[in-house]
Formats: C-alpha cells, sequence, structure tokens
C-alpha cells in the first residue's frame, strides 16, 4: 500500500465495523419496503461526511465502509426496480479521502447516480434541504457522521420537517471524557451547538453520559414539529467495554422504525448493542424472596424482551400474541420482528403458556399466550 493511501485510509475498529454493518443491512431493508411501494418515484442516500469509503481492519485487511456498501447496495436495487431513480450524494471535507473514494465506487447507471463533492457538510446540507420541500413522492436518508460531538441542527432542520430519515452518530464518548477540561473557547462553542446550552450548564454533566443522550432527544423532539416521531438509538462499545457512540435513527414511519430495530438486533448477534455482555447474569433474592436478575440496560439481550413482555402481562390469560407484537412496535429498543420464536421460548421460562385456541368469532386457529400471577 501506498504512503498516499496510508493518509487517507482510516483504521476500522470492530465497533466501527460493527457501524458499517448496521447502516447496510438497514439501508437494504429500507430501500426494498420503500421501492415496493407505488407512492415511491424514488431514493436519494446523502452522506454528508463520507471518507474515503475504505478502511483497513486490526488485522490491516481492507474493509469497505458506509459510502461504498450502500452505493453497492442501492446499486443492485436499482438494477432490481428499474423504474425508480436513486441518486447519492457523498461529500468530505478532505479532498484526498474523496479521490480515494471515487476508486472504490460502482459507475453511474440510467436510473443510478452517484455525485460526489469536497466540500463542507453543512454548506451541503444548507442547499440540499431547502430543496427537500414539496419533494413528497422522493424518499431520502440522511447520514450524519462527524468525527466528534459536533451536531449542526440549523443544517438538519430541514430533514427532520420532510418525509424521510435521518442517521446522526452521537459521539457521546467526546464530551464525557473532555468537557470539564475544555480551554479553548472554540471547543467550548462546539459543545453548546451541539447541546443548544450555555457551556456553564454543560459543565455539571461531567461523565453523565446519559444526560447528554437526553439532551439530544430533546432536542431531536423540539426539532421534529408536530409530527409523530419514532426515535431509536443503539449504543457502540469498544473492545474494552466503553462507550464510543450512539447511532440515533429518527424517522416518522413506524415501518422505519421498526426496521431498524431489527437490523440492530440481528447486526449485534441478538443483543442491544456491541458491548460484551453475558446473558447469563448474577441472580439474587428480592425482600419477597422472588428471583432477581441483574439487568444491563447497555446491553439487553432475548431473555430481557421476554421479562419486559412478562411484566407487562402479568397474570392475563389467552392474550393474543400480536398483542405483544404491538406492544414491542413501540419500544425504542426492543424489536418486535426477526426474533419472534425465541422470545417465545424464553417466555417460557417466566412460566407462560404458549397454546394455539379456535377464535370464537373467526374459527381461525390463533396463538396466545397466558401469563402467571
Amino acid at each position: 500500500m501506498s504512503g498516499r493511501k496510508k493518509s487517507v485510509i482510516s483504521k476500522a475498529s470492530p465497533h466501527t465495523i460493527k457501524k458499517f454493518e448496521l447502516i447496510e443491512e438497514y439501508i437494504k431493508s429500507w430501500a426494498q419496503k420503500l421501492l415496493l411501494n407505488d407512492s415511491c418515484n424514488g431514493l436519494i442516500f446523502i452522506d454528508c461526511m463520507c471518507n474515503s469509503g475504505i478502511y483497513t481492519d486490526d488485522d490491516g485487511n481492507l474493509v469497505k465502509g458506509t459510502a461504498v456498501r450502500v452505493s453497492e447496495a442501492l446499486r443492485e436495487a436499482a438494477r432490481t426496480y428499474t423504474e425508480k431513480n436513486i441518486h447519492i450524494y457523498l461529500n468530505d471535507k478532505d479532498k484526498a479521502r474523496v479521490d480515494e473514494l471515487k476508486k472504490h465506487l460502482p459507475q453511474d447507471e440510467r436510473n443510478f447516480k452517484i455525485v460526489t463533492s469536497c466540500g463542507d457538510a453543512h454548506e451541503l446540507l444548507l442547499t440540499i434541504g431547502p430543496q427537500l420541500y414539496g419533494t413528497g413522492h422522493l424518499h431520502y436518508f440522511l447520514l450524519y457522521d462527524p468525527y466528534d460531538a459536533t451536531i449542526d441542527w440549523e443544517a438538519l432542520l430541514p430533514f427532520f420537517r420532510n418525509w424521510g430519515e435521518v442517521m446522526i452518530n452521537h459521539m457521546v464518548s467526546d464530551p464525557v471524557r473532555a468537557i470539564t477540561s475544555a480551554k479553548k473557547k472554540t471547543t467550548k462553542e462546539k459543545y453548546e451547538n451541539t447541546y443548544l446550552e450555555d457551556f456553564e450548564k454543560l459543565v455539571p454533566y461531567g461523565s453523565d453520559k446519559k444526560a447528554y443522550e437526553a439532551r439530544v432527544e430533546e432536542i431531536i423532539d423540539s426539532l421534529k414539529g408536530f409530527r409523530r416521531y419514532y426515535v431509536s438509538a443503539f449504543p457502540f462499545y469498544n473492545t474494552q467495554n466503553s462507550l464510543v457512540y450512539n447511532l440515533i435513527h429518527c424517522t416518522s414511519s413506524k415501518v422505519g422504525f421498526r426496521l431498524y430495530k431489527k437490523s440492530a438486533w440481528k447486526v449485534f448477534g441478538a443483543q442491544s448493542s456491541t458491548k460484551h455482555s453475558a446473558e447469563n447474569r448474577q441472580l439474587s433474592f428480592d425482600f419477597n424472596g422472588e428471583i432477581v436478575i441483574e439487568e444491563d440496560d447497555s446491553c439487553l439481550h432475548v431473555v430481557d424482551i421476554a421479562r419486559y413482555l412478562d411484566r407487562s402481562f402479568r397474570g392475563r390469560k389467552q392474550v393474543p400474541i400480536n398483542e405483544l407484537w404491538e406492544l414491542l412496535d413501540n419500544h425504542p429498543i426492543f424489536p418486535s420482528e426477526g426474533f419472534r420464536d425465541e422470545v417465545k421460548n424464553e417466555l417460557k421460562g417466566f412460566g407462560a403458556k404458549v397454546e394455539q385456541i379456535v377464535h370464537p368469532d373467526t374459527g381461525k386457529k390463533e396463538t396466545v399466550i397466558s401469563f402467571s400471577s
């Protein structure tokens, strides 16, 4: 590998590669759902901080990044749905990275176009954002993936107010590590712009990662307008089990919300984060003599989904199975699809009884679950 390439091809840690896999997995499902819809004329994908599109892993092997993975996936979608148009916008502020990126991208086709640019992400989004108003038959996905805790809410506003999806990489490890020692005016302004608070009000957050996470979700809630909106955030941990960032998915589509949760749990291997966490946890007894299992809300497993359902439906008999999935539909983390058989098996461990009955009105068989008291 040449010296020039070493300067533009970054090393990707295992959790970063998982991020690439999650975005790719989700975009494939997202594109499939939308392109099957007659009301969708085409897709727009925007990665305004795309890097060079290629990385090396810990062993020195080349790894495709988000820009290349998504471009290849959407090129295949364009070949399948030939009557729909797909446009991809890829930008990075470093020209050398963009030049490297171009070497790894698929070629344009009749209904598939890639536009690369080198510039400030803020300027690109301020150019594209206003064009979204009135484009109801075009569906977009914006990936906002900065290198630190920098979020430009002004540039993102039009993307929250239109029919599409926004994914933000919230680098929560940045303020957790550095906010209390920040001295430079530019650094303080960065945090003020990201969290829309005076720096003096942010300093007490200190290393409380939940405070920063909650503040970002408050801002998103204030920007979305009056529409029903769904937000789901999944944490990424490094090999030392330290939180690095949250990948936040924002959408007004419940279908997209369900798909993102399903994609995350699939990529993470039936859990809610990249954290190394034992599924068999410490058991203890509460004051009533009941067994209590220690929970780790930073890395949930299928058994935690079953526990949540058991708590929600405890004591009810013959609950139609769809009621369980509908409850999970609205949960910010738990998927309602992709792990249904596993959830039903775990529920049996809580004393729930799964059975088939004949519905008295329709005469059709349906699955119901009776929960213990």
